[in-house]
């Protein structure tokens, strides 16, 4: 007899004969008779055991919620008042004539339903296959493989090809924290664990495959966040013969597929597009969540030679002064004030300049050094009203916009919870950032630095700036925003051997005894006839939160790690035997006592 699954059966079943597999998910007992809901992946159908049957009756007592059972009995259509709407199967239910118990289970550690994530996530990660086996968690797995196979099948509509890369790199320490990996066959030396496939596809194109992807692995040891982990999965992608218009429309169709086939949205295309510089003087941040407003506006001129000295000083000395208006918020308690003050701080700024349009006044320890110009600029620009507080920062331009992209989020958090701004969570707000820098200047180190990688091309118009102003030189690099979230990142590449040996040794000032030991290879084979190409690279899981509506990572990965990079459930990482790290050539690290 064939096997239906707990959400297959339905009212036209009625008066057929049935088999079930799957979970107890839950045992009630009337007046002997005991109905049990039955579940698997799919969903749940209400089975019924006659106490008059004593076959069946001899195993009630090892029936438990979570043990696994399998059932042959025949289906039949529940009487109208107890029909459960709340169930896909909820018209009929199957009274059981035979009964297999495959596994009866122990009483789990936590609730088998949604009150579970109001448990210890480390309980939950240490049991995660009983984590998982809860319906919103399978239905999470569920999307994330919708997703994946959206991303494949557009792909192969367009001609793309996936290739797997290599899992065992080789060091490249000039990016994030890196995982090695130490040779047993060659003594003193490791391989590096892959951050992303740049390299690699960058060859494959070279190679002629021209338009590759792949759902890479990716490994970086990094501090970890709610959206980062030790390793991650990204939609990796790489394309011949391609400028960056035609990287734009083939990722916007990609986002499309996707809305589409996992939430049944149709996404509008083109996406907007922004430069990295009015994202930042307009947002303070280079991924701005464009689903509300609270602008941020640049008063240089206007307070160049203001009697207020923080402000003239900081505009005579090359800074900026910039401020927003959070409307409504003047209201602000004192330790939502204190709260925003110590975020402005963590930045940088000594303190949280602010003006309150409070009883047709304005109110501000600073008011009284403003002239009435001033305070007209400002009136007028941010359209200040009864019931407003303004925020100002003053600093050099990346930090001032900076400290106000923090405070702008975390204002528009209090006016959201106060009910006068709605920042809508079915909106999907895509957008491209462009024209980032090429280079940014370490002022620490004294040294120029990628923006993105030492692979982007510079835009053509500014490639005469190398030598004369590195930091004027804009990159042909592209960020898919997505509200206030990166999406991914990309670029088109240098595929010039000339080119990227004057923007390793001439710019970013690498030895070339370090250029050849790393890159090299990649120098000789562009002298081989590469292309014209650029990529883009997605965070998936990053992604499917979005879909999936969830604040953290975690919670779209099968097995993630903790905070501390660990897998409770495995118990890894674990320690390794004496004869293993000889075989390894690694010497073990003594640990110390405190």
């Amino acid at each position: 007899m064939e096997i239906k699954n707990c959400n297959q059966l339905r009212a036209s079943d009625a008066g057929q004969p049935a088999r079930l597999q799957g979970w107890i998910d839950s045992i009630r007992d009337h007046g002997g008779i005991l109905f049990i809901d039955l579940r698997d992946r799919e969903g749940r159908t209400q089975i019924v055991f006659d106490p008059e049957n004593e076959s069946l009756a001899s195993q009630f007592g090892n029936l438990k919620p979570e043990s696994v059972i399998e059932i042959i009995g025949e289906t039949l259509k529940r009487s109208d008042e107890t029909v459960n709407t709340s169930l896909d199967t909820g018209e009929i239910e199957v009274h059981a004539t035979s009964l297999i118990i495959h596994n009866v289970s122990e009483t789990p550690p936590f609730p088998m339903d949604e009150t579970a994530d109001k448990v210890n996530e480390d309980l939950r990660l240490t049991h995660r296959y009983l984590d998982l086996r809860r319906p919103s968690n399978i239905n999470v797995l569920r999307l994330r493989h919708k997703a994946a196979q959206a991303t494949r099948k557009y792909f192969d509509d367009n001609d793309f090809i996936e290739v797997e890369t290599p899992m065992l790199f080789k060091s490249t320490p000039e990016g994030a924290r890196e995982f090695l990996v130490p040779s047993r066959l060659n003594p003193g030396e490791f391989y590096a664990l892959p951050q992303s496939p740049q390299q690699y596809k960058q060859m494959l194109m070279v190679a002629g495959v021209e338009r590759y992807y792949q759902l890479a692995k990716c490994f970086r040891d990094e501090d970890l966040r709610a959206d980062r982990q030790p390793e991650f999965t990204q939609i990796d992608i790489e394309v011949s013969f391609i400028d960056r218009e035609g990287m734009y429309a083939l990722m916007e169709g990609l986002m499309k597929q996707i809305w589409k086939d996992v939430l049944g949205i149709d996404i509008p295309t083109p996406f907007p597009r922004m430069t990295f510089h009015d994202a930042m003087n307009q947002y303070g941040v280079d991924k701005p969540d464009t689903r509300f407003d609270l602008k941020i506006h640049d008063f240089s001129e206007t307070f160049r030679d203001s009697d207020f000295k923080v402000f003239s000083g900081t505009v005579g000395n090359g800074g900026v002064v910039k401020a927003f208006n959070a409307k409504g918020l003047a209201d602000i308690t004192q330790g939502e004030m204190k709260a925003l003050e110590e975020s402005a701080k963590i930045l940088g700024a000594k303190g949280l300049a602010f003006i309150k349009s409070e009883n047709g006044e304005w109110k501000s320890p600073i008011i009284k050094f403003f002239s009435d110009e001033e305070k007209d600029a400002l009136k007028e620009q941010l359209e200040v009203e009864e019931g407003d507080i303004v925020f100002f920062a003053a600093a050099e331009w990346e930090r001032a916009c900076a400290i106000l992209g923090r405070i702008r989020l975390e204002a528009a958090q209090l006016l959201v919870k106060r009910s006068k701004i709605i920042i809508p969570e079915d909106a999907y707000n895509f957008l491209w950032v462009i024209e980032f820098p090429l280079m940014l200047f370490d002022e620490e180190k004294g040294e120029f630095a990628s923006t993105h990688h030492p692979f982007t091309s510079p835009v053509p118009d500014d490639i005469e700036l190398l030598d004369s102003d590195p930091k004027a030189v804009r990159g042909q690099h592209y960020d898919m925003v997505l509200n206030g979230v990166e999406l991914g990142g990309g670029s088109i590449r240098i595929h010039q051997t000339q080119l990227q040996e004057k923007v390793f040794k001439d710019v970013l000032n690498i030895p070339a005894d370090i250029v050849e030991s790393r890159f090299g290879y990649m120098l000789k084979a562009f002298k081989y006839g590469a292309p014209p190409h650029g990529g883009i690279a997605f965070g998936f899981d990053r992604l499917v939160g979005i879909l999936a509506k969830k604040n953290s990572i975690r919670d779209v990965i099968a097995f993630p790690k903790t905070q501390k990079g660990q897998d409770l459930m495995a118990a890894a990482p674990g320690d390794a035997t004496d004869r293993q790290l000889r075989d390894l050539h690694v010497a073990r690290m003594i640990k110390q006592d405190s």
